[in-house]
């Protein structure tokens, strides 16, 4: 790919000229993206403002036709229908659809991958090739789901029902949507004969959600790397934020927290509960507990979130507009009152710590010899494991509660501000949301990106999907995606990838 963004110059007519202004001002203000990482805030800033002020393009149809609709629709449905939540279903049968989709849309056998770490936990990864003049592109979804009961929700949660403007269903917001519209483009791809400048490889992956020695990208690193291999990847993390029917801003994710889990455990002898005694292992662990629930750890912003919030504050109209531009400069008041505002903005501030599982006794009519809690921690990018598990002890200041880490975590880098990417992306966006700003963010949770990015493959969740800020349902009761939603991420994406696939002419 050129330098900075002049690969979209000479994009196809249906997308309008708006392209040239956003990509001059680009060149002119902006670093060659190659061996950089991530700017500095400033800089991320100018290059953030020379997209935002640059020209808006022509308005464009917001869907494609009714026939790749249509397709990416039955595909939609047939996975969200396949059960494969981490312990109840499997994701092979999902691997395996999207397979025989390809095949009949013409794909060849040695193009098309099938395998994984379980007979159970199956990956697809599928090639289509370009020129080679550039290095390949990654498009990744997970196609396992969270688990979802039946008797939790209005609806059976393994049926697609399509109900007041809405896709209901597990996995239709996360992540059965982007794998489904992967799988629908490249069809399409194939059948408009168009020749990218670099391989497009999609890849299916098990166990985003529940993680474990089956998760689909680790297993593909560690085994077959050379089938995913690439300059970059594009994954979920991102998404587009609205609040009250208005498109607030079409989020780039670049970082993300990653996950640490803690083990609290008070052990004791016990003895029979008609005597009781005042060292209880119940009672010590909730009160470690209960100095947990009062502690936060502290507000501090990074590059990124310093960025989004800066941005955020020229697109806020409320009175958080002032907080937001002052949490940009390091306002510890305005950090505390926005953190205090919304859940979302408090775990973009802050490592958070959180019990989620509780354990404890094992007769009703004796003392408790054990009790244990499981402390889920989503800790910012450049707080360290042992910065968390230090603070956590100190927290709970009783040498009594050990606090044990489980499993091997691992920070993962910041993806650099690739001008290309940002670029492709802003124009993307202009061209079916005129005026909707593209904010770099770092999202709260965590995806399979981190692997990725400790891998070497520079990752970007996008996806062109809006969801109302206030009503976001992922691994929730009746999870859903809106009609209108999901077509106009399946156009967006359609013309993201390729802007992203072409280099620029000479």
């Amino acid at each position: 790919m050129g330098v900075g963004g002049a690969a979209f110059i000479a994009r196809s007519a249906r997308l309008g000229v708006g392209a040239r202004c956003t990509v001059t001002k680009l060149q002119e203000s902006s670093p060659s993206w190659k061996n950089a990482g991530m700017p500095k805030t400033k800089s991320l800033l100018h290059l953030l403002l020379a997209l935002f002020v640059s020209c808006v393009s022509a308005s464009a149809q917001t869907t494609r036709p009714e026939p790749e609709r249509q397709l990416a629709h039955d595909i939609y449905k047939e996975f969200v229908e396949i059960q494969s939540g981490f312990t109840t279903g499997a994701t092979t049968p999902v691997a395996e659809a999207a397979a025989a989709r390809l095949r009949a849309a013409g794909f060849p056998e040695s193009d098309i991958f099938l395998g994984g770490a379980s007979p159970k936990k199956g990956n697809l990864v599928v090639r289509y090739h370009g020129t080679g003049v550039l290095k390949p592109i990654l498009l990744l979804a997970h196609i396992d789901v969270v688990e979802a009961k039946r008797e939790d929700w209005s609806m059976d949660p393994f049926q697609f029902i399509e109900r007041d403007g809405f896709f209901y269903g597990r996995g239709t917001g996360d992540d059965k949507a982007q794998a489904a519209v992967w799988i629908a483009n490249l069809i399409q791809y194939k059948k408009e004969g168009f020749k990218p400048d670099r391989d497009i490889i999609v890849a299916l992956t098990a166990d985003e959600e529940g993680g474990g020695p089956y998760n689909g990208v680790a297993w593909l690193l560690k085994n077959h790397r050379e089938l995913i291999d690439a300059e970059f990847a594009l994954n979920e993390g991102g998404w587009g934020e609205s609040a009250g029917g208005k498109r607030i801003s079409n989020d780039l994710q670049v970082s993300e927290k990653y996950v640490v889990n803690f083990r609290l455990e008070v052990h004791n002898k016990g003895g029979h509960s008609s005597m009781p005694v005042a060292d209880n292992a119940i009672y010590r662990l909730a009160a470690a507990l209960q100095h947990l629930a009062s502690f936060g750890f502290p507000l501090k912003t990074n590059e990124v979130t310093a960025a989004y919030f800066q941005q955020m504050s020229k697109i806020e109209t409320g009175p958080m507009k002032d907080d937001l531009a002052k949490a940009a400069k390091g306002s510890q008041e305005s950090m505390q009152r926005l953190a205090a505002a919304t859940p979302a903005f408090n775990a973009t501030l802050r490592t958070t710590c959180v019990a989620t599982l509780l354990e404890g006794g094992h007769a009703m009519n004796a003392l408790p010899q054990l009790a244990a809690a499981t402390v889920n921690c989503r800790v910012l990018p450049e707080d360290s494991v042992d910065y968390v598990r230090s603070t956590l002890q100190k927290v709970v200041a009783d040498d009594q509660v050990s606090v044990k880490l489980l499993g091997e975590p691992a920070p993962g880098p910041a993806s650099a501000m690739r001008p290309d990417v940002l670029a492709a992306v802003t124009r993307a966006t202009d061209s079916l949301w005129p005026g909707v700003p593209v904010v770099p963010i770092m999202v709260m949770g965590a995806t399979d990106g981190k692997a990725l990015r400790i891998a070497g493959i520079p990752t970007y969740g996008v996806q062109g999907f809006f969801f109302d800020r206030d009503d976001i349902r992922f691994h929730g009761r009746d999870e859903r995606m809106g009609v209108q939603s999901f077509y106009e991420g399946h156009a967006f994406l359609y013309e993201l990838v390729k802007l992203l696939s072409k280099s620029a002419p000479r």
